[in-house]
C-alpha cells in the first residue's frame, strides 16, 4: 500500500477534500490502495447530520471562536474536534461491493488503533462510551472512560475510506471547544468522556504514536512511501468548497 503523509494544516477543508479525491480515484481504479497518516491543523469536523440542526451556524461560529476551523467531513456522525497534537489515520481501498464489509472495516480500523495504543501502555478498548461526543460503536478509549480515537467511514461505488483521529494531547482544549459547540447543536454529551492520550500516558509524543500505528499496520502489509500526485491535488482543490463552513450554495 502507498503511504502518504501530505497535509495542509492551514486549510482543513482542503485536507478533507484530498481524502475525498483519493477515494474517488481509488474507486475508479486510477490509484491503488492507500494509507494516509498526517498531522492536521485545528479542525472542527461536522458530520452531515449536524448540517441539518438549527444550531449549525452558531456551532461553526463557536468553533472559530475557540480557534478551530469548522469543516464538513465526508462521513456521518456528529461534531469531532482535533488539532496539531492529533493524528489522522486513513485507509482508502478498492471494493467490489463497498457495503459488504462495512462493519469489518470499522472493526479492523478500530482494532488497529487499539493495538497501537496498547503498545504505548494504554488499556485500549473498542466500544461506545456512554455520554461520549460523536458517539460510535468503534470508539477507542482508555479503559472505557476517555475517548482517544473516533472512527468514521465513507463508502462509494468501487471504494471505501475508513478515517480515524487520535488525540495525543490538548484534552482540556478539546473539552472547552466542544462544550459550546455541542450546546449550540443541542446534543447531549458528558465532558468527562473527552480527553487525550497524554492524560493517561503523560510522556507520549505525536511521533511515538505515528511510529506505533505504522508498526502495527506494517505487520501484515508493506507500506511504500509516496506523495500525492498532481491530478489528485487538482481534484482536491475542485472538491474543497464542498467541505467549507458555511457550505457553499
Amino acid at each position: 500500500m502507498r503511504l502518504l503523509r501530505d497535509s495542509s494544516p492551514d486549510r482543513p477543508a482542503l485536507d478533507i477534500a484530498l481524502s475525498s479525491a483519493l477515494l474517488a480515484r481509488v474507486a475508479r481504479g486510477e490509484l491503488g490502495p492507500t494509507v494516509r497518516l498526517y498531522r492536521p491543523g485545528p479542525t472542527l469536523a461536522f458530520g452531515r447530520l449536524d448540517v441539518l440542526r438549527p444550531g449549525f451556524a452558531e456551532a461553526g461560529a463557536a468553533a472559530r471562536d475557540a480557534g478551530f476551523e469548522p469543516i464538513v467531513r465526508l462521513a456521518g456522525g456528529h461534531a469531532a474536534a482535533y488539532h496539531e497534537l492529533s493524528l489522522i489515520y486513513e485507509e482508502i481501498t478498492p471494493q467490489l461491493d463497498a457495503t459488504a464489509r462495512l462493519h469489518d472495516r470499522f472493526r479492523d480500523g478500530a482494532e488497529l488503533l487499539a493495538d497501537a495504543l496498547e503498545e504505548l501502555g494504554v488499556d485500549a478498548r473498542v466500544g461506545e462510551i456512554p455520554g461520549e461526543y460523536c458517539a460510535g460503536a468503534y470508539t477507542v478509549s482508555a479503559a472505557g472512560r476517555i475517548k482517544l480515537a473516533g472512527t468514521a467511514q465513507r463508502a462509494v461505488r468501487g471504494g471505501a475510506l475508513i478515517s480515524a483521529f487520535v488525540l495525543v494531547g490538548g484534552g482540556e482544549r478539546l473539552r472547552a471547544a466542544l462544550f459550546d459547540i455541542y450546546r449550540a447543536l443541542e446534543l447531549p454529551w458528558d465532558p468527562a468522556t473527552a480527553g487525550a492520550l497524554d492524560d493517561v500516558v503523560p510522556s507520549v509524543s505525536v511521533a511515538a504514536v505515528e511510529e506505533a500505528i505504522l508498526a502495527v499496520r506494517g505487520g501484515d502489509r508493506e507500506l511504500v512511501a509516496g506523495a500525492v500526485d498532481d491530478d489528485t491535488r487538482a481534484l482536491a482543490r475542485e472538491l474543497e468548497a464542498r467541505h467549507r463552513w458555511p457550505l457553499d450554495s
